[in-house]
C-alpha cells in the first residue's frame, strides 16, 4: 500500500524516466517524434500530478 503522497512521487519518477528516455532516444509516439518534444511530457506530468494531488485530498 502506498503511503499518503506516494502516488504523486511514483508518478513523478515514472514521468521523469520517460522524459530522460525521450531526450536520449525519441519514443516515436504521436507528438513525441523529436528529442525536443520532452517538454510535452513535462506538461503532461504537471497535469497528472496535480490531478493525483487533488484526488488525494478528496479521498
Amino acid at each position: 500500500m502506498l503511503i499518503k503522497g506516494g502516488m504523486t512521487k511514483l508518478l513523478a519518477l515514472v514521468i521523469i524516466g520517460i522524459m530522460l528516455i525521450q531526450v536520449i532516444k525519441p519514443l516515436g509516439w504521436p507528438g513525441l517524434k523529436r528529442r525536443t518534444d520532452f517538454w510535452k511530457l513535462a506538461v503532461l506530468a504537471m497535469a497528472a500530478i496535480s490531478l493525483a494531488a487533488v484526488l488525494g485530498h478528496w479521498g
